[in-house]
C-alpha cells in the first residue's frame, strides 16, 4: 500500500515538473517583414494585433528592415493592422490589415507587402500587365501627394504659429522650405507674401524694408500665376481666393511706393470677383487719398458706394478729399459742393461709428445743420 502511494506521488510530482513546459505551450509568437508599395521595407511602421474574441491588443513596431517579432500571443482569431508610423495609427490611417488571421502555437507568420497585393489584385480584376503597372504608378503617386500635403500642412501651421507669435522671420523660413518641397501649391506663395509684407514695417534697415515687400510682390505674383493656371481647380472659392491674392499684392505694391500698380491690381481683383468690387475700390479711394489725389480718390469711392451704397466710411473720406478744397470767403469757410452731404450720408448710415462725432464738427465747422436724429427712435404717437 505504501509503494503504490509513493508511486502515485511520484507521478505526481513528474506532472508538476512538466507543467511549466506545458504553460509555454500555451501561446504562440507571430513574425513578418512589412513592405510599401515600391516594394520597400517600412522601417518604424506599427503592427497591431487584436484578438477578435477577447479584444486583447498587442502592438509591435518594425525594425528598420521592416521585421516585426513577438512571443506570448493566447491563440485565436486576430485583426492584424498596418500603419505607417504611430501618428497614423494614433489617427487610426491604416495601410492595410488582415481580418480572421488564425494564431496557432507555436510560430505564425503574417508579412505585408503591398506591392504584390496590389500585383495580385491587379490580376484578379483581369489587368494587363501594363494596365497593372499603370495602376502602381497611380497609387504611388497618391501615396506621394498624400505625403507631400501632409508636409507642407506641418509647415503651414508652424509658419502660423510663429506668425502669431510676432516672429515672421521663422514663419519665413518654414514656408521657405515649403516651397522648396513644392513649388506648384498657391498657398504657399500667398501666405510667404503675407509674411513678408506683415514683417515689412517692422525692419529699422529701409533697404531691408524694401527688401521684404519686393520678396511680398513676388510671392503673390507667383501665387497668382499659379492660381489662374489651374484650369482644372475644383476649389468652389477658387475666384474669391484669386481676387484675395490680387488684393494682398496690391497693398504690397502700395507699401512699396507703387501707387499706379496698386491702383491698376486692385481694379483686376474688382474684375476678378464682383462680390469684392466695393472693397477694391475702397482700397483705391483709399490709397490715392494718401497719394494726395483727392479727385481720383473721390471717383474711387463713387465707384465704391455705387457697388455698396451702405459702406458709410467711403461717404466720409469723400467729405475729407472735398473739405481739403473748402475755401476761406472773409471768416467762413465754404465748402464744395456734396461735402456736406458726404459727412450727413456717413452719419445717416452710422449714428454712433467712430467718425460720427468729427463728422458733426466738420459740419458745424461749414455752417451746415448736423442732424442728431439719426440713431434715435422716434416715439410712437397714441
Amino acid at each position: 500500500m505504501k509503494k503504490y502511494f509513493a508511486i502515485l506521488l511520484f507521478a505526481m510530482l513528474a506532472l508538476g515538473l512538466c507543467a511549466p513546459s506545458v504553460l509555454a505551450q500555451a501561446s504562440g509568437s507571430v513574425k513578418g517583414v512589412c513592405k510599401d508599395a515600391q516594394g520597400n521595407p517600412i522601417a518604424d511602421a506599427v503592427v497591431v494585433w487584436a484578438n477578435m474574441d477577447n479584444g486583447q491588443k498587442y502592438t509591435l513596431k518594425t525594425n528598420k528592415k521592416g521585421e516585426y517579432f513577438s512571443l506570448g500571443l493566447s491563440p485565436g482569431k486576430y485583426l492584424v493592422t498596418l500603419y505607417k508610423n504611430a501618428d497614423d495609427a494614433k489617427a487610426n490611417k491604416e495601410m492595410d490589415h488582415v481580418k480572421g488571421f488564425q494564431v496557432n502555437l507555436d510560430e505564425n507568420e503574417l508579412p505585408f507587402d503591398l506591392k504584390k497585393d496590389q500585383e495580385a489584385a491587379a490580376k484578379g480584376q483581369g489587368l494587363s500587365p501594363e494596365q497593372a503597372k499603370a495602376m502602381q504608378e497611380a497609387q504611388a503617386k497618391q501615396s506621394k501627394e498624400t505625403n507631400t500635403v501632409k508636409g507642407l500642412n506641418e509647415k503651414l501651421n508652424a509658419a502660423k504659429t510663429a506668425a502669431d507669435a510676432g516672429d515672421y522671420d521663422t514663419a519665413i523660413a518654414a514656408l521657405t522650405e515649403a516651397t522648396q518641397m513644392d513649388a506648384t501649391r498657391d498657398l504657399i506663395w500667398f501666405k510667404l507674401g503675407d509674411y513678408y509684407r506683415m514683417s515689412a514695417p517692422k525692419q529699422t534697415d529701409p533697404a531691408e524694408k524694401q527688401k521684404r515687400l519686393d520678396s511680398a510682390v513676388e510671392a503673390y505674383q507667383k501665387a497668382v500665376d499659379l492660381k489662374k493656371a489651374a484650369t482644372n481647380d475644383k476649389d468652389p472659392n477658387a475666384t474669391k481666393n484669386l481676387a484675395a491674392y490680387y488684393n494682398n499684392l496690391a497693398d504690397a505694391y502700395y507699401k512699396a511706393k507703387k501707387v499706379d500698380d496698386a491702383v491698376k491690381t486692385y481694379e483686376i481683383a474688382a474684375q476678378t470677383d464682383p462680390s469684392a468690387v466695393a472693397q477694391a475700390y475702397f482700397n483705391i479711394g483709399a490709397v490715392l487719398t494718401n497719394s494726395g489725389r483727392p479727385d481720383e480718390a473721390n471717383a474711387a469711392f463713387d465707384k465704391c458706394l455705387a457697388a455698396d451704397p451702405t459702406r458709410a466710411e467711403a461717404y466720409y473720406q469723400k467729405g475729407l478729399n472735398l473739405l481739403g478744397k473748402a475755401t476761406l470767403q472773409g471768416d467762413k469757410t465754404v465748402a464744395p459742393p456734396g461735402t456736406a452731404e458726404a459727412f450727413q450720408k456717413y452719419l445717416e448710415l452710422s449714428p454712433t461709428g467712430p467718425n460720427a462725432e468729427s463728422a458733426k464738427a466738420l459740419l458745424a465747422s461749414i455752417g451746415s445743420k448736423v442732424e442728431t436724429t439719426y440713431g434715435t427712435k422716434k416715439k410712437s404717437t397714441k
